[in-house]
């Protein structure tokens, strides 16, 4: 697992030879020998969580020079933790490899001499002739379509949420499976898409997008799949549709569920028969694209009542992947916040702005039904109020933007500004969704912190 600040200055495969399993095992003194002509970072660990070696290419990616990680435990170097992975609220795949004798992998939020990072860990026991695990040989791999940092770019989280759909991402990543992205609208299901075509073997062809929301029953097939000249009035000139277009890359049907019922049909035989006919013509193309698509809706309903065919269904969910709500991660609204203000910056942009703690606390603490995409729009309408170069409170109040509820009961009536008095089974509730720390929730209720230990301490546990 790699360090935060640790790594040798010495030889380029850096093991501890003097412990008494490297010194005792062949397998282990062989393997640490092979690992060095690995191209990707690579360490041994025994049984106890001790890091015995690293290949250079996990010194160059994961280290610092002067310092040595060999002889530390894994979990501290990774995680700064003072127990193992499955003792800190973390899968930990040493304790599935010990127990399947087989390999594991998980992705894990690493600390790295760049921050914290995504890092795919997959972990191998070395087994004796008794079939007793002797060591362990972890892979490592960085994943480079997420951020756990404020980014300009791309998707950006560390909830465990969101870190099972990146998880799922990765693991589909490399195959052709058609790939099929759940979740509510404004969830970030084209960032997700485009960060799926990046990871893939085809990320140096074309990722074209069709959005299924916007096209009638006509307009759907000269789109999809092109027109010849004299096809219908106005074809002038040949035009190669988007299936086309997508050669040797990835096709993202956004809002597939939106795509008329005649048309499914269409484009079953399309990914069925991987061939297609522009419109007009009589010519068979053949396609060459990597299925990717996304809905809103519950595709299982719609086949259900019969709005969606069901042979379709089933071509395009071989691997289905849920997008978590906003409500689902909202530990990760800083870090949302953070990159957006960032994104904001850019030159001859906005300028730059902070956010206060009583401004966080309330978009902390709201359900966000518009998601991601609604949290941007707050942030880029309260930036235009920030005068001083803060986002208050009042810029992102619901009031502020239009709404009338919000995820927090508010303890200020409407007229005069008098205080409400929340009801226990009302601030009990609020407390176990509220994501902050205390003195966050009592700004967000507008009561002084003292006030707010008062009433939490009135509530039966």
């Amino acid at each position: 697992m790699p360090p935060s600040s640790t790594s040798p200055v010495g030889p380029p495969l850096e093991s501890k030879t003097g412990d008494a399993l490297v010194r005792s095992s062949p397998q282990v003194q062989a393997l640490v020998s092979f690992l060095e002509h690995e191209s990707q970072p690579m360490i041994v660990l025994d049984p106890d969580y001790n890091i015995l070696a690293a290949n250079t290419a996990y010194q160059r990616q994961f280290g610092a020079a002067g310092h040595s990680y060999v002889g530390q435990k894994c979990f501290r170097v990774s995680h700064h933790y003072d127990a193992p992975c499955d003792l800190s609220g973390e899968h930990c795949p040493m304790k599935k490899a010990f127990e399947s004798r087989g390999p594991d992998r998980v992705l894990h939020i690493h600390h790295t001499p760049r921050g914290p990072e995504h890092v795919d860990v997959e972990l191998r026991p070395i087994l004796d002739d008794r079939r007793e695990v002797i060591a362990y040989v972890e892979r490592l791999s960085t994943v480079r379509s997420a951020s756990a940092q404020p980014s300009a770019e791309g998707l950006v989280g560390s909830a465990p949420a969101f870190n099972a759909a990146l998880e799922s991402l990765q693991r589909v990543a490399p195959s052709m499976l058609p790939v099929l992205l759940l979740g509510e609208s404004g969830t970030g299901k084209e960032l997700f898409a485009r960060a799926l075509h990046e990871a893939s073997q085809r990320a140096r062809g074309p990722f074209v997008v069709v959005d299924c929301s916007g096209f009638t029953e006509a307009l759907f097939e000269s789109e999809l799949f092109g027109y010849e000249k004299g096809a219908f009035t106005g074809a002038v000139a040949r035009k190669p549709g988007l299936v086309e277009t997508a050669k040797g890359g990835t096709l993202f049907l956004d809002e597939v569920g939106d795509i008329p019922l005649p048309m499914q049909v269409k484009l079953l035989r399309l990914i069925e028969s991987g061939t297609f006919r522009r419109v007009g013509g009589v010519e068979t193309q053949r396609a060459d694209f990597r299925l990717v698509s996304a809905t809103h809706r519950s595709l299982a309903e719609m086949v259900a009542d019969g709005r969606f065919r069901q042979d379709l269904y089933y071509r395009i969910s071989a691997f289905p992947i849920h997008l978590p709500a906003l409500r689902e991660r909202l530990e990760d609204i800083p870090l949302l916040v953070d990159s957006f203000l960032k994104r904001g910056n850019r030159p001859g942009g906005a300028p730059h702005v902070a956010v206060s703690a009583e401004a966080m606390a309330h978009l902390r603490a709201q359900s966000w039904p518009g998601n991601i995409r609604e949290l941007r729009n707050v942030l880029d309408r309260a930036r235009l109020f920030a005068d001083d170069g803060v986002i208050q409170a009042e810029h992102v109040m619901p009031h502020a933007r239009g709404e009338a509820t919000t995820g927090i009961p508010s303890v200020r009536a409407a007229s005069g500004g008098r205080r409400e008095r929340l009801s226990d089974a009302e601030l009990r509730a609020t407390v176990l969704r509220f994501g902050g720390t205390r003195k966050e929730l009592a700004a967000a209720l507008g009561l002084s912190e003292r006030s707010l230990y008062r009433k939490l301490k009135n509530i039966d546990p």
